[in-house]
């Protein structure tokens, strides 16, 4: 496995796409007035979710975990102007931040902001999707992808992140760490799942393509 270390990172962002500028603000904006920024979704990955959507041509996405909203808009640039994009998040004290930027970037039409319980909201949304985005409570992705397996499309995607975990999943780890031990389980549960192909990518975090066949 390739070490990616800052100069190999900062060559790869260098041959990539530039980063949209209000995405750079919002980034900008996350590091200095928000607590654990890196949980920003950031420009490599934003642009990977970008054209996700567009080689899916999605007209419907579902995000689970929206923190300041650099992905759902991100994903929002990959679509077109019908496409309704659906994040949830259960933390309140995000929302008046995030909205700020889903209005800067024009896409309150587009995206659809739900504050709450995923598992609570997820069963209430109508929709068939053509992508899913799962980047929430690690504790519980496996109960994430059973409730939303049902409303993805066949040939659709779910793409979860985080699944590399900083490389914890290669090490033993505490009976009290919950978090890996969720990402360690839904690693394994996708793995033998046979409803679904997938791949696992070591993008940032690392980050769990799964096909539903």
């Amino acid at each position: 496995m390739l070490e990616i270390n800052k100069e190999l990172e900062d060559y790869i962002l260098s041959h990539t796409e530039k980063e949209d500028q209000l995405l750079t603000n919002l980034s900008r904006e996350t590091h200095v007035k928000m607590l654990r920024p890196r949980m920003l979704s950031g420009h490599l990955q934003g642009k990977f979710l970008k054209m996700i959507c567009q080689m899916l041509q999605a007209k419907r996405v579902l995000e689970i975990g929206t923190y300041t909203g650099y992905a759902a808009i991100s994903m929002a640039m990959g679509t077109e102007e019908s496409c309704k994009i659906h994040t949830i998040d259960c933390n309140d004290e995000l929302e008046q931040f995030t909205r700020k930027f889903i209005k800067r970037a024009g896409f309150e039409k587009k995206i659809h902001f739900h504050i709450g319980k995923a598992l609570e909201i997820i069963p209430k949304i109508e929709e068939t999707f053509d992508l899913i985005f799962i980047d929430a409570d690690k504790r519980q992705y496996i109960d994430y992808f059973e409730a939303v397996y049902p409303k993805l499309r066949q040939g659709g995607f779910i793409v979860a992140d985080d699944v590399l975990w900083d490389g914890k999943v290669l090490k033993d780890i505490d009976s009290n760490d919950k978090q890996t031990q969720g990402i360690l389980a839904f690693n394994d549960f996708i793995q033998k799942e046979e409803r679904v192909e997938n791949v696992l990518l070591p993008i940032r975090h690392g980050l769990m393509m799964i096909r539903k066949k």
